[in-house]
C-alpha cells in the first residue's frame, strides 16, 4: 500500500469499536482514488460499523483516519458530506412526508428571497432522477407513496448531488431490479472516470466481480483479507466469511405436502392489485415474483389485513372457510403472520432490547395480570437468539447494535414464537449475508415439514427458484401465471414479469388511439 500512498484519498488505521462487546478490532484499510472496493462479510462482521464510522455516524473506540492526506474525525454525518464522504446507508434516510424533489435538494433547495423556486427545483430533480432511472417518477410524488425500491433510488440520487469524492453502498442493490441495477453500475462506471472512490458493501458475490478492483473481507470484527478481487472466485470468498463451505443448492427435507391452507380469489385494491386469486398447500412454498411496483407488497398487506380490498375473499382451511380480515389483529388471530420488508419502519422497536422485540407479539405467554415476568421474557428471546443464530451479548441489547441481518432475525424469531399456520415473508433475507440466507432457508424448511404453509415475496429470482415449490408471477398487479419447480426456467419467470406491463401500454395505447380519425 505504501508504493501507492500518493494515490490513497482515505485511509483507517488500527479502527475498533466496542459497544457491549468488541464489534471490531484493529482494522488497517487504505482507499485508493478512482477504485471501487468491496466490502464483504458476514451479518455482524463489522461491515456497517466500519462503514458508519467512515460516515461520521459513529465514534470509533480506537484507531485513526486520514483523508486526503489529513487528519479525518468527523463528528456527525453532516460534516463528513461536507468534505465530499457520502454514505447510502440500508435504513434510509428521507422524510416519506416531502416530494422526491424536496428530498434529493432539502438541504440546498433554490429559491428566491426566501421562497422556493419550484421550476428550478423540479428542472434539477429531474436531472438527478435520470442519472438512475428514475424518468418515470414525477419529482413532486411524495416518497411515503414509492415503495422501498424506489425510495433507495431516490437515496442513492442524493448522494450523487454536489462535490461527492468516496460514496459508501450499503447493500445497494438489495431491493433493485435488474433494470436498477445496471443503471446503478453504469452510474458506478461514471463516477470512477471522475475519480470518485466507492466503498461498495454486498453479499452479492457476483456484483462484487463486476464493479470492484478489490475486495476486503470481515469475519468476526476482523480483517482477515484484502486483495485484488480477481484472485478469488465466489466459493473463497464464502469461506473466508463464514469459515465453512456451503454448497449451491439447498435440501429442504423430506415434505408432505397436503392440501390448501390459504385461498386467496380475485383480491383487489384500486390500481395496485387485480383480480389475484392463488393458493397455497400445508407444507409449500409459494414464491412470489416481480418487477419493483408490481403489487407483491402490496398483495401481502391484503391478504394480512394491512390495507383493506375492494373486493376478492380469503379462505382458511380445508375445506376452505372465508375469513373476514379488516386488520392485522385478525389476520394475526386466524394464524396468519407477516415478516415485514421494512424491518426499521414497521418490524423492530430499534431503542429497546432484543428481548422487548421478540416479547411484542407474544405476551400472553409471558406475562400475567399486566405485568412481564423477565425471566420469562428473557428465556424466550434466549430461545430465539439460540436458534435463529443471532449475534448479540445477549436479550438485553438493544436493536438498534445489530446489524441489519441480525436485525431481521429478530423480527423473524418474534412470529416463530407463535403457532401460525400461514407465514408471509416479504424479503426474508434483505441485507443478509449469505451464510445467515442458508440458515434462513433451512428455518423456512423445518417450518414446511411443520405443516406451514409459507408466501416467500423476493426480488432475488435465483433464491426463489432455490427454495420454492411453485412461483407465481406478478405483473402490474396482475398475477401472470404460475409455475412448478419442474417447468420453470427462468427465461419465463422473467418474461412473465414484463407480461403485464405491456398488456397494459398496449391497453393505453389502444385507448388513446381509439377515437383518432
Amino acid at each position: 500500500m505504501s508504493a501507492c500512498a500518493t494515490n490513497a484519498v482515505l485511509s483507517v488505521s488500527g479502527i475498533g469499536k466496542t459497544y457491549a462487546q468488541p464489534v471490531l478490532t484493529g482494522i488497517d484499510l487504505t482507499l485508493m482514488r478512482g477504485e471501487v472496493l468491496a466490502l464483504t462479510g458476514e451479518n455482524g462482521a463489522g461491515k456497517s460499523t466500519l462503514s458508519k464510522i467512515i460516515g461520521g455516524l459513529v465514534t470509533p473506540t480506537t484507531g485513526q483516519m486520514r483523508f486526503q492526506g489529513q487528519d479525518y474525525r468527523p463528528g456527525s454525518r453532516s460534516q463528513a458530506e461536507a468534505l465530499g464522504i457520502r454514505m447510502v446507508m440500508q435504513e434510509l434516510n428521507l422524510l416519506p412526508t416531502l416530494s422526491v424533489a424536496e428530498n434529493l435538494f432539502l438541504h440546498n433547495l433554490p429559491n428566491n428571497g426566501g421562497w422556493i423556486n419550484r421550476k428550478q427545483l423540479r428542472k434539477a430533480a429531474i436531472e438527478a432522477m435520470a442519472q438512475v432511472g428514475l424518468d418515470a417518477i414525477d419529482p413532486d410524488t411524495l416518497v411515503g407513496e414509492l415503495g422501498i425500491g424506489h425510495q433507495q433510488m431516490v437515496e442513492i440520487a442524493r448522494n450523487l448531488i454536489g462535490d461527492c469524492h468516496v460514496l459508501i453502498l450499503d447493500e445497494p442493490t438489495a431491493m433493485l431490479t435488474a433494470r436498477e441495477v445496471e443503471m446503478l453500475f453504469e452510474q458506478i462506471t461514471r463516477l470512477q472516470s471522475r475519480g470518485v472512490s466507492i466503498i461498495y458493501i454486498s453479499h452479492r458475490l457476483e456484483e462484487l466481480a463486476r464493479v470492484a478492483q478489490r475486495i476486503a473481507v470481515l469475519r468476526d470484527g476482523n480483517l482477515v483479507c484484502v486483495e485484488p478481487m480477481a484472485n478469488y472466485n465466489s466459493e473463497q470468498l464464502v469461506n473466508l466469511m463464514v469459515g465453512r463451505e456451503l454448497g449451491e443448492h439447498i435440501d429442504m427435507g423430506a415434505r408432505k405436502i397436503g392440501a390448501p391452507m390459504l385461498t386467496v380469489k380475485g383480491l383487489t385494491r384500486s390500481d395496485k392489485v387485480h383480480d389475484v386469486s392463488f393458493e397455497v398447500r400445508a407444507g409449500e412454498i409459494f414464491g412470489i415474483s416481480g418487477l419493483i411496483g408490481a403489487g407483491r407488497t402490496e398483495l401481502l398487506r391484503l391478504v394480512f389485513g394491512a390495507d383493506i380490498a375492494d373486493s376478492g375473499t380469503i379462505a382458511l382451511g380445508s375445506p376452505a372457510q372465508v375469513v373476514s380480515i379488516r386488520s392485522p389483529v385478525d389476520a394475526v388471530g386466524h394464524g396468519i403472520a407477516l415478516i415485514t420488508e421494512d424491518r426499521k419502519g414497521e418490524g423492530l422497536l430499534l431503542t429497546q432490547s432484543i428481548g422487548a422485540n421478540i416479547a411484542l407479539g407474544n405476551m400472553p405467554g409471558i406475562s400475567s395480570a399486566g405485568f412481564v415476568d423477565n425471566d420469562d421474557e428473557n428465556a424466550l428471546a434466549q430461545r430465539q437468539i439460540d436458534a435463529m443464530r443471532i449475534r448479540s451479548s445477549g436479550p438485553a441489547q438493544r436493536v438498534s447494535e445489530l446489524s441489519g441481518g441480525n436485525q431481521q432475525k429478530v423480527v423473524i424469531g418474534r412470529w416463530l414464537e407463535r403457532d401460525c399456520s400461514v407465514l408471509l415473508f416479504d424479503e426474508p433475507t434483505r441485507g443478509i449475508d449469505v451464510g445467515a440466507k442458508f440458515d434462513i432457508y433451512n428455518l423456512l424448511g423445518e417450518l414446511t415439514r411443520k405443516g406451514k404453509a409459507l408466501v416467500v415475496v423476493s426480488s432475488d429470482l435465483r433464491e426463489l427458484m432455490l427454495i420454492c415449490d411453485r412461483i407465481g408471477v406478478l405483473s402490474a398487479g396482475s398475477l401472470i401465471d404460475t409455475f412448478d419447480r419442474d417447468s420453470w426456467t427462468q427465461d419465463e419467470l422473467l418474461a412473465a414479469a414484463f407480461a403485464g406491463y405491456q398488456k397494459r401500454d398496449a391497453q393505453l395505447f389502444e385507448a388513446a388511439t381509439r377515437d383518432l380519425p
